[in-house]
């Protein structure tokens, strides 16, 4: 996400290269990510950050008790944006003592073209400035929506990890294209076109997925066998049951 979000911005020409700094733990990640985007890379971004308003932090959550402490320090009086998934924003305040606001997030991988979705906490109300370079970074992924803290687990259960399963889902068309006697090349151009089709038309309609699902099916046609096989298996349990095993994990690393 890290990657997305430096994309994104310089893309959207709010920040150049030179006005991003990164660091990263040993394995190397923020050097690489600094060679191919043009930024900053500091193996201590402390002394680089000195002057700088505002810190992300796109590490995994195991790794937070990991960061050096001369970076918590250097976090006063900034505003911190989190995109730690199950850590809350109790949690970062402890680790970070003295950030100005602390932003808790949960964007998706589709924000490395700008069509993201990413829901976001506070934790006070936002200054205007703040307000602002805040939108500003959550835009270059592509929408926002502020909600409760209480609420970014069950975001992460939906847009966090849901591309996902859009992906999943549209290997099991590939695949099943495949099994009734298409080649892989145009299965998988069948199953990828469709999926983005139908999103498209979900976002420029004004009827709901269940309105458009309707309208395109006949009774005891070929879509409504289909549909009624999804409905033998309560494919809707499953995504439900799905959603609340990711929506528990999320949870669970926050405690670990």
């Amino acid at each position: 996400m890290a990657s997305a979000i430096i994309q994104g911005l310089i893309n959207k020409k709010h920040y150049t290269p030179e006005e991003i700094a990164c660091t990263s733990g040993p394995r190397g990640s923020g050097a690489k990510l600094a060679e191919r985007l043009g930024i900053v890379y500091a193996a201590d971004l402390a002394p680089l950050i000195k002057d700088a308003s505002i810190l992300v932090l796109a590490c995994k959550p195991q790794q937070l008790d990991l960061l050096p402490p001369t970076l918590r320090a250097a976090a006063a009086q900034k505003l911190l944006i989190s995109v730690l998934a199950g850590t809350t924003i109790a949690q970062l305040a402890k680790e970070f003592p003295g950030t100005r606001n602390i932003v808790r997030t949960m964007p998706n991988t589709p924000g490395q073209i700008g069509a993201g979705m990413t829901g976001y906490a506070t934790a006070t109300n936002l200054s205007p400035e703040d307000q602002q370079a805040l939108e500003a970074i959550l835009s270059a992924l592509g929408k926002h929506l502020c909600v409760k803290e209480d609420q970014i687990d069950a975001v992460t259960a939906i847009s966090g990890s849901g591309p996902a399963y859009i992906f999943e889902f549209t290997a099991a068309m590939r695949e099943g294209g495949i099994a009734l006697g298409l080649d892989f090349e145009t299965a998988n151009l069948l199953a990828i076109e469709t999926v983005l089709g139908a999103a498209k038309l979900m976002a420029e309609s004004d009827q709901g997925p269940e309105d458009l699902r309707n309208a395109v099916t006949s009774p005891k046609g070929t879509t409504a066998a289909a549909l009624d096989s999804f409905s033998a298996s309560d494919l809707r349990a499953i995504v439900a049951k799905a959603q609340a095993a990711c929506h528990n994990r999320a949870r669970e690393l926050g405690r670990e």
